[in-house]
């Protein structure tokens, strides 16, 4: 019972005019030096930077006389950033290591020169005139310029300045020590490095296929050749083969058919790869010997064993095997892997390797035999081989026996390879394409198969932390593969770029998103190293004996 009865909507009034009071009240409060919350914006990390990274492609465009172009694709987007035409029917390409000038040498005996730049066109291309006579094979450049392996003469040629000038011709070949057939130039690519070094065959300068079509029954060894880059003259010829030093014919043949070589580094060791005879010569290039010694105990008290030669097939230890029990023959050397042979096949044929500088190892495409070796050539502490160096894993990839792997490349962080399979076509014919097979490194076994646009020839990368990118140009094809890993998609096809043209080779400028190029020598079709087309190609069109016939000119046709 109410003593002052109230009408229901006044008293709705009275309370909505209480809380207002109130709640005027409470903002007249608020002002003067009362503190007050802030509430700040939450920021949120985005994906990782991506890299400053371009894949650059040289093509042909039909015929030895037809300009060349020159693509480059930016790692981002997969796009072409520019094209740019270079001199007529280029057949080798390099950037240097800085990744900051392009390299062809092309039909009508110039290179040309260009920088690697988004805007780059045809007017800021330059051109180098060789010698009507010359007859160059390789270009490399290195700590003092662009090194050229040229066969007028058994010689290498020194050109400086922009664009490049010659400025000394060094003879490899002395009267001490044959070195004929000079066709590959590796060593270090900083000034640092005292000396380059020089892989000569020992073949007729005029038979550039021998290393192709015949390299295990050659006979004879191939010689490395020391350049002292200060004084610009040729040191003796350095034996490749342990088991016969001074290459006495009728002596052992464990060094047939170099046909590639790469420097560390730290420019501690330098490996020569030896398709004819399935070995790894190692050189010492510190002491600027091959990697031989007399077993000995270092400070720590460990055993040290030098390895001047590497097996990589059951056939290759066979012959080291054999010639270590000759008499006479040196002692010390290690003819088996410390590991044994678990996995060999009975030929390798190396063509091309990457050194890993995480995990120590060499990766090595072994073409003939289908597989690439896996190689620990780790040093100790004082710059000696390792108790494990030597330690060798075979794993075979492609689909099909005869794959042909003709490159391979590691990703920076040394957790997976790719191979480019230029054979390992299911058609038996050739008009099918090739693959791209992913090893992990870590396991050593392979974890896909990736078909891919045309036959491959050369496959390279560039890794920013989780995200990498593989790029694979075929000879035969217009078409870059783009193979994408990133967190969530694991070596998919990413796209495929359309370039003018057939490409001859492909880089790019960093392998891991911040340093140069580590991939800096030319690789051109002959001499040891695949054609550009695949063995069925070749096969369909020259006949199912052209490995007796195929010339120079055809390995090099797309």
């Amino acid at each position: 019972m109410r003593l002052f009865p109230m009408i229901s909507g006044q008293g709705r009034g009275f309370w909505a005019q209480a809380g207002g009071a109130l709640a005027i009240a409470g903002l007249i409060a608020g002002c003067g030096d009362n503190y007050r919350p802030t509430v700040l914006p939450v920021g949120s990390n985005g994906p990782a930077a991506q890299p400053t990274s371009y894949a650059v492609v040289v093509s042909s465009t039909g015929s030895a006389t037809s300009d060349g172009v020159v693509t480059i694709i930016d790692y981002s987007g997969d796009t072409v950033m520019t094209e740019a035409t270079i001199g007529p029917g280029p057949t080798a390409f390099t950037l240097d290591v800085p990744s900051a000038n392009g390299y062809t040498l092309n039909s009508d005996k110039t290179i040309s020169n260009f920088p690697i730049t988004t805007s780059l066109q045809a007017k800021s291309v330059s051109f180098s005139s060789l010698s009507t006579t010359s007859a160059i094979v390789n270009l490399t450049p290195l700590s003092f310029g662009l090194w050229a392996s040229d066969l007028n003469g058994d010689v290498v040629d020194l050109f400086i300045g922009s664009p490049q000038a010659l400025k000394a011709t060094v003879p490899v070949a002395t009267s001490a020590s044959s070195a004929t057939m000079p066709m590959f130039i590796a060593g270090t690519p900083t000034p640092s490095g005292q000396r380059e070094y020089v892989l000569s065959q020992n073949v007729p300068d005029t038979a550039p296929m021998t290393c192709n079509l015949t390299p295990t029954t050659v006979g004879v060894n191939g010689v490395a050749t020391p350049i002292e880059t200060s004084a610009g003259t040729a040191d003796p010829a350095l034996a490749l083969d342990p088991y016969n030093p001074s290459n006495a014919p009728g002596g052992s043949t464990n060094a047939q058919c170099p046909v590639f070589a790469l420097q560390t580094p730290d420019l501690q060791r330098l490996y020569v790869l030896n398709r004819g005879s399935d070995t790894i010569s190692v050189i010492n290039t510190e002491n600027n010997t091959p990697d031989r010694c007399t077993p000995f105990t270092n400070q720590s008290g460990q055993l040290v064993t030098c390895h001047p030669i590497l097996p990589l097939s059951l056939t290759a230890v066979s012959n080291l095997t054999n010639d270590a029990g000759q008499p006479g023959a040196p002692t010390g050397i290690p003819t088996t892997p410390p590991n044994g042979t678990a996995g060999m096949t009975t030929i390798a044929g190396p063509i091309y390797a990457e050194y890993n500088i995480a995990t120590g190892q060499l990766v090595v495409a072994d073409y003939d035999g289908g597989t690439i070796s896996v190689i620990d050539v780790s040093l100790d502490e004082y710059g000696n081989d390792s108790s494990t160096f030597g330690t060798t894993y075979t794993i075979r990839v492609g689909n099909t026996a005869t794959p042909n792997p003709a490159s391979v490349t590691v990703l920076y962080d040394g957790s997976k390879a790719y191979t480019a399979n230029q054979n390992d076509d299911s058609t038996g014919n050739g008009t099918g394409n090739g693959t791209v097979t992913v090893v992990n490194l870590f396991t050593h076994t392979v974890e896909k198969t990736i078909p891919v646009v045309g036959h491959p020839r050369t496959v390279v990368n560039t890794q920013n932390s989780e995200y990498s990118k593989v790029y694979v140009d075929s000879p035969d094809s217009p078409y870059i593969t783009i193979i994408e890993s990133t967190p969530t998609i694991t070596d998919e096809i990413d796209t495929t770029v359309l370039v003018e043209g057939l490409p001859i080779d492909i880089r790019t400028t960093t392998q891991n998103g911040s340093g140069g190029n580590n991939n800096y020598s030319s690789r051109v079709p002959g001499y040891g190293q695949p054609c550009n087309l695949s063995a069925e190609q070749l096969k369909s069109s020259f006949g199912p004996n052209y490995l007796s016939t195929l010339t120079l000119g055809e390995c090099q046709e797309q």
